[in-house]
């Protein structure tokens, strides 16, 4: 069973910024598909960004709102994945969650598409 616990969430002001992590336990294979979302408050929950290893290299994932940013990466030798956030809005304020699947492809920003889920950390922007 994989097990995900995410870190680092907490309040700043607007402008400011924060480094999420989250670490993967009982896995057995490094090279999965680690993505985040987030919910904001009346919203769904969406694709942030996501992070793979192919035979090609490493392919990250974006969503347009996230691609200038943030950033995402990965530490396989710690089965962690961070979600790095600069300029954060109010609007990025929200419960962060990360989850993992085997392939990121085209669905990586689908939450129906990922069964592991870390528990979430919030983070709050204020203005």
């Amino acid at each position: 069973q994989v097990d995900l616990v995410e870190s680092g969430g907490g309040s700043v002001q607007a402008g400011g910024s924060l480094r999420l992590s989250c670490t993967a336990s009982g896995v057995t294979d490094s090279r999965a598909c680690m993505a985040w979302f987030r919910q904001t408050p009346g919203k769904e929950r969406e694709g942030v960004a996501a992070i793979a290893i192919t035979t090609g290299g490493t392919n990250t994932y974006y969503a347009d709102f996230a691609k200038a940013r943030l950033s995402v990466s990965r530490d396989d030798a710690k089965n962690t994945v961070y979600l790095q956030m600069h300029s954060l809005k109010p609007e990025d304020t929200g419960t962060y969650y990360c989850a993992r699947r085997l392939f990121c492809l085209g669905s990586w920003s689908r939450p129906d598409a990922f069964s592991a889920w870390g528990q979430g950390t919030q983070v709050t922007v204020s203005s």
